[in-house]
């Protein structure tokens, strides 16, 4: 049974919610409620999650519009399933952004509201590209965009939570693998003379060497950077560093200041040139800058490449910790199968915890890097479904279970997913989507390609033994992973977003392959590996290492679907998996089980 736990159930409660901000904003026709926090953030912490609060909708991506007489919640298709569920339909619209016919949400406020309207939005949670481009579609149709002084959800919240502010801890070198005072060096060559105002949390964390645990399976904390030519202002919240730590910034030319000053203390900042990227800083800061008649350029923070880009130290972390993780999951998934080979009963939420237990086991494991997708059955169709100890569904081995799940290690990041069986036999078309999914996978994992390629550009590389019958997924490829870091990193990535054809892949950034197929209300499918983009055997071409070392799953292969490169491939893959396993495991249990799943087809 497909269920969500809600944290605002009722309808009256939903209704009730909307009345109230009807009431805040009886001055404007519509207002809008992102997702994201202050700092463009993709997962949020609980005092900065106000589309959920308003709607109910738990998923990570998603905007809301709220007329006098309509709500609507716009999303994408990773998130349709859960969104039906977890949406009051008596009072909430579903937009299924991607849809024919349907228009997102910058659309619907642009086009569908009367001419002449008035529309709503807190400055500090709108990026300033979006922003300045509903600016412009709204004044060609007699619109305005209005900035509130205040945000209207927070207004009229029953409660609204404290900003975390725990300990920020410095990242050793040893994994960070650059110091703080080279990275400032590169960046300010990269600004050239310019200023800059830093908000991205893991562009933060990634230039001083610092973590954090502000926001759950994010190792980041609240906070902003001022960078000038010869100085650095750091803005955290009170008492989360130590005095060692603050004097080692200091020492680099580094000022500590209050999280909440950064508005005013850049209305009276005197420096005439700044370099502000226009996707990852809200327009509040924005509107500062240009009350005092600063020379600002647009265009994209150099952080994001710098980090992107791991040098020889990240490399080796992420290398280590995936082999480290593989020996976690191969534990697991020896231990799960042995439940249920004894028909012993399995909840999804048991499994999740007992793969964190083995993941906890490291002396370098900090914690998950998301949390745990274990989903069987029907669940497995909700792309980023997560099962809880109030909500989820016992293990049904006779069904497809795809598990998705990271860790957080001090030297790097992890994300992977398999889809299993195991009992039973798959349907015959479980089994070829199975495999069109494995071909993809297997496509990108071989791809040789000319430097200055994008992920855009190998988006239908992936896609194309789906479409051969007639399937596809929604969502992206790949994305790129941290180092110890954010488990979504931009800027590139492999999918169909715009932004994708922006940044070409290059040597040392990370990306995940992971196709997938789903099925709605009967099974998923993906298979995730993360890779390493290198150097190839060809002058200026690039391809890809895999940094992943798990089994891909015996009961789902059928060699008669494959050619016989995919099969070299794959038991490459398995005696690669061998090599860097077996020697590390130390349990016969989990031995065995990734002897029988490597077994050559």
């Amino acid at each position: 049974m497909l269920t969500f736990q809600r944290l605002y159930s009722t309808t009256l409660n939903a209704r009730s919610k909307l009345s109230a901000l009807r009431a805040a904003m009886s001055q404007l026709d519509a207002i809008i409620i992102p997702s994201e926090d202050a700092h463009q953030s993709e997962y949020t912490a609980q005092c900065d999650n106000r589309r959920e609060w308003l709607s109910d909708f738990t998923g990570s991506a998603g905007c809301a519009v709220v007329t006098q007489s309509e709500a609507l919640l716009f999303t994408d298709g990773r998130y349709f399933l859960q969104a039906n569920k977890q949406l009051d339909s008596t009072q909430w619209k579903l937009m299924k952004q991607g849809i024919p016919g349907v228009p997102s949400w910058q659309d619907y406020v642009t086009k569908h509201l009367p001419v002449h309207a008035s529309v709503g939005i807190d400055p500090s949670v709108i990026n300033v590209a979006q922003a300045k481009q509903l600016e412009d579609n709204l004044a060609a149709r007699g619109s305005r965009l209005i900035y509130t002084e205040t945000n209207l959800v927070d207004q009229v919240r029953e409660r609204v939570p404290e900003r975390p502010h725990e300990s920020i801890k410095r990242h050793p070198l040893e994994y960070a693998g650059k110091s703080a005072r080279d990275k400032l060096q590169e960046l300010r060559q990269a600004l050239k003379g310019k200023c800059s105002v830093l908000s991205r949390l893991d562009e933060i964390a990634w230039l001083f060497n610092l973590r954090g645990s502000d926001i759950h399976c994010c190792p980041v904390f609240f906070s902003y950077c001022l960078i000038t030519p010869d100085k650095a202002f750091l803005y955290v919240q009170k008492d989360v560093m130590e005095d060692k730590i603050r004097t080692e910034l200091e020492q680099l030319g580094i000022e500590i200041r209050k999280y909440d000053d950064i508005v005013s203390d850049l209305l009276t900042f005197d420096h005439t040139m700044f370099s502000i990227d226009p996707d990852g800083t809200n327009m509040s800061i924005l509107q500062a800058l240009n009350r005092n008649s600063n020379q600002i350029d647009l265009e994209p923070s150099p952080v994001q490449l710098l980090k992107a880009i791991k040098n020889p130290a990240e490399l080796k972390g992420l290398r280590d910790c995936h082999k480290w993780d593989a020996i976690a999951l191969c534990r697991h998934f020896a231990w799960l199968s042995e439940k249920i080979s004894k028909q012993e009963q399995v909840w999804e939420i048991e499994a999740a915890e007992h793969l964190n237990d083995m993941r906890r086991c490291h002396p370098l494991y900090v914690g998950p890097s998301f949390d745990t997708i274990a989903a069987s059955g029907p669940n497995g169709a909700i792309i980023h479904y997560s099962p809880t100890r109030q909500d989820c569904s016992k293990i049904d081995p006779f069904e497809l279970y795809l598990c998705d799940s990271g860790g957080h290690y001090l030297n790097g990041t992890t994300d992977v997913t398999r889809t299993y069986l195991f009992s039973g036999e798959p349907s015959l078309f479980q089994k070829r989507a199975f495999i069109r999914v494995l071909q993809a996978h297997i496509a990108i994992d071989q791809a040789i390609f000319p430097e200055g390629v994008t992920g855009y550009q190998l988006d239908s590389v992936a896609r194309q033994p789906l479409w051969k019958d007639g399937l596809d997924f929604r969502h992206g490829v790949g994305h790129g992973v941290g180092a110890y870091l954010n488990v979504h990193e931009g800027p590139h990535g492999i999918g169909s977003r715009k932004a994708y054809d922006q940044v070409p892949l290059q040597a040392g950034m990370i990306v995940t392959n992971e196709p997938g197929y789903y099925k709605d209300r009967q099974f998923g499918i993906r298979i995730e590996n993360v890779l390493h983009v290198q150097k190839s055997r060809f002058e200026h071409f690039l391809g890809f290492e895999h940094l992943t070392f798990l089994p891909l799953g015996s009961k789902m292969m059928d060699s008669q679907l494959l050619n016989s490169e995919e099969i070299d491939w794959i038991n490459r893959y398995h005696s690669d998996c061998r090599n860097n396993i077996e020697p590390f495991l130390g349990d016969s249990k989990a031995l065995a089980w990734l002897e029988k799943e490597t077994e050559p087809i």
